[in-house]
């Protein structure tokens, strides 16, 4: 069976949804993250309201698009991973493939809990981690995170991964150029941005070559 989008999801284009492994199972799985979200939203603050309203292009391509920039890594460690955005996404969209595993990696016990109830439901090769980034020791090939932390301190979330040599992927807004400016105060690294697919304000911001070199 072929992979449709909902008809709101005019973010999502048919290219877009092969690319990042988006069947119509997994859309499915997609779907009932959404209702759950929506659901939980209620209870505990996870995202913005306004955002349900606009999820596909928000919420979901925001999130799936870095496998449409990194396809070929399924081992993810996703930061300050909240609702699950973007880890649970990856989680759905890589649980077929052999040997992928997402860590969900999260200080809020509340939401620790949100993230559980997804991933039995929905049956995801994910491992939900209530703890701080700074402080797991895992080997991964890629790092991300969404709005978890200006990048000054993204950084020393991030870097006992790159150390152990991931890649840092991660999701940011229009003022990325200032946090890359500000970090440098600390840290010395590589960085590479490219536009991001779900809002032209919006950047992915590749680092590479971390060194820190000051004191926060």
């Amino acid at each position: 069976m072929s992979a449709v989008a909902p008809p709101e999801a005019k973010a999502v284009t048919p290219d877009f949804l092969e690319a990042v492994g988006a069947t119509a199972e997994r859309l499915q799985d997609i779907e009932t993250f959404r209702r759950l979200l929506a659901e939980a939203n209620r209870q505990v603050n996870l995202v913005g309201d306004s955002t349900l309203g606009d999820f596909w292009r928000r919420h979901f391509v925001d999130s799936a698009q870095l496998l449409w920039f990194r396809p070929a890594a399924g081992r993810w460690a996703d930061l300050g991973s909240g609702a699950g955005l973007p880890g649970l996404v990856l989680a759905i969209l890589l649980k077929d493939r052999p040997g992928a595993q997402i860590h969900l990696i999260e200080s809020m016990a509340k939401r620790c809990r949100f993230l559980t109830e997804v991933v039995e439901i929905l049956a995801l090769p994910a491992v939900v981690h209530n703890a701080r980034a700074e402080s797991l020791k895992l080997e991964v090939e890629m790092v991300t995170a969404r709005a978890c932390a200006p990048l000054d301190k993204l950084l020393a979330y991030a870097e006992p991964y790159v150390a152990r040599g991931a890649q840092a992927l991660f999701l940011k807004g229009a003022d990325v150029e200032a946090e890359i400016a500000n970090a440098r105060r600390v840290w010395r690294f590589k960085a590479e941005t490219q536009v991001s697919l779900s809002d032209p304000r919006g950047r992915l911001l590749s680092i590479r070559e971390l060194e820190r070199v000051g004191r926060p």
